[in-house]
């Protein structure tokens, strides 16, 4: 039994069976044993599943170009003076800065990718950059400066938690779909949540009362129909990280790309078996409960519920939509002299079925207006 296993079995025998949630949370973050502590990085072809960042370089060239705008978006709502607040205040941030949060950073080679471009292509707007990378991983915030390279100077945050008074752009690439997510079942004696339970040896599911009433709550906004038989997760802490996320964001942009659907669908009879996936060397795991820290864990996430949850925490929705139209918009077909491995790339993040498609991106907006972004020419476009 792995150190992480015997750890786990060892909190159900003390005090009784954990929360699908509970598991989740340890298994991928626990600091020293978890699956996202113990190296670097896990994506690409020799870890355990791809990312757009694992394409090359010209995902992060072509944020960098819808960063670079938001800059732009910024300067021109404050007319360069004193980010909307007076010049004399203490909470006025040094002038010019511009905050580029990176959560779920990693070892930080896609904030490399954008700043490499933003430092080749809009020299202006990277010298105004005030770069944090929030990550929970300690190998991988460990090797975050050495990733920079040129750039390390840059990096003023790197910590497991959101930095303060962000005035600038919050984005996150596919990290909410991680988040620890609550597991339920429809029974015939109603709601029940999936706890894990420890039997002969090897973890066990066990269907009980609901650990939280917020759960049902947030079933019950979502319209949620589940048959008997029905499973479903329900991601309270994607909500929270948004709230968050929103309050930390004093004036600027919040960007998500992950993937999900809408409430209709996630809880439709499409997903009536949930969307758990766990994936290990590029293969789905038929029974990850038996494998904690050794495999990734993720669910799909709810944008109606991270929409919904971001218009009441004060931010503006600006744009929700496929990845592909995101780049589309941002001109990536437009790219000249494009080498064929660059071509390749191209294919993976746009065309149906693969990133450009199950990939959605929201865009929400604080004390910012409602510009007219690249990035979202193609307005709302979900598939």
């Amino acid at each position: 039994m792995s150190l992480l296993r015997e750890l786990i079995a060892d909190r159900i025998r003390t005090s009784g069976p954990i929360s699908f949630a509970e598991f989740m949370e340890l298994s991928l973050y626990h600091p020293e044993l978890g699956y996202y502590a113990r190296t670097a990085q896990k994506t690409g072809r020799a870890g355990d599943f791809f990312t757009s960042v694992d394409v090359g370089p010209i995902f992060g060239e072509l944020l960098a170009k819808q960063f670079a705008e938001m800059w732009r978006v910024m300067e021109h709502v404050e007319n360069g003076v004193g980010r909307g607040v007076p010049q004399n205040s203490a909470n006025t941030p040094p002038d010019p800065v511009f905050d580029l949060v990176e959560a779920g950073a990693g070892n930080g080679r896609l904030a490399r990718d954008v700043l490499d471009a933003a430092q080749r292509s809009d020299p202006e707007c990277y010298s105004a950059i005030r770069l944090s990378l929030v990550e929970q991983s300690p190998a991988a915030r460990a090797a975050q400066r050495e990733t920079l390279g040129p750039h390390a100077a840059l990096l003023g945050h790197s910590a497991v938690e959101l930095p303060e008074d962000v005035w600038g752009v919050m984005f996150a690439n596919e990290l909410l779909d991680a988040l620890p997510t609550h597991a339920v079942a429809m029974t015939e004696d109603g709601l029940r949540e999936v706890f894990v339970d420890v039997a002969d040896g090897h973890f066990v599911e066990r269907l009980q009362t609901p650990s939280t009433p917020r759960i049902a709550d947030y079933l019950s906004r979502a319209g949620a129909v589940m048959p008997q038989g029905a499973r479903a997760e329900v991601n309270l802490a994607a909500e929270d990280w948004i709230k968050r996320a929103a309050n930390n964001l004093r004036k600027g942009f919040l960007l998500i790309i992950d993937y999900g659907h809408e409430e209709a669908e996630l809880y439709g009879g499409a997903h009536a078996t949930g969307t758990l996936t766990s994936v290990k060397r590029h293969t789905q795991m038929a029974d990850f409960l038996q494998e904690p820290g050794e495999c990734d864990i993720t669910a799909h996430v709810d944008l109606t519920a991270l929409t919904h949850t971001a218009e009441r925490a004060g931010l503006d929705v600006l744009g929700r939509l496929d990845q592909t139209y995101f780049l589309l918009g941002l001109g990536i077909a437009d790219l000249e002299g494009m080498p064929l491995k660059q071509r390749l790339a191209l294919k993976t993040l746009l065309l149906p079925g693969g990133l450009g498609s199950t990939h959605k991106v929201l865009i929400f907006g604080k004390d910012v207006g409602r510009p007219a972004l690249k990035g979202l020419s193609y307005k709302i476009r979900l598939t």
